[in-house]
């Protein structure tokens, strides 16, 4: 546990934020400055389809030369969440 905030928070699990700008989010801690950060990630107005193949194989096709550009810590890139999120079947 964390805290973020002035509120304990848990570290590295994703979590739907509805009504928000975003689908998902998910709180980090940035290994340089060792602040817990909040990642959002994920269009609300897409569903995630990661139970059909084709959809999953063509999702990490493109999503992973995204997080091979990304500097530093790739926890901290919604780019990485969202792969996690596929991968895992977070719905």
């Amino acid at each position: 546990m964390a805290k973020y905030q002035g509120r304990a928070v848990k570290l590295g699990k994703p979590f739907r934020t509805p009504g928000q700008s975003k689908k998902f989010a998910v709180f980090v801690r940035d290994k340089k400055t060792k602040n817990v950060k909040k990642i959002r990630f994920g269009d609300p107005g897409m569903k995630i389809k990661s139970n059909i193949p084709a959809r999953k194989r063509s999702f990490m096709a493109r999503m992973g030369g995204v997080l091979k550009k990304v500097r530093g810590q790739k926890s901290l890139s919604p780019a990485y969440w969202s792969l996690y999120a596929w991968r895992n079947s977070i719905k």
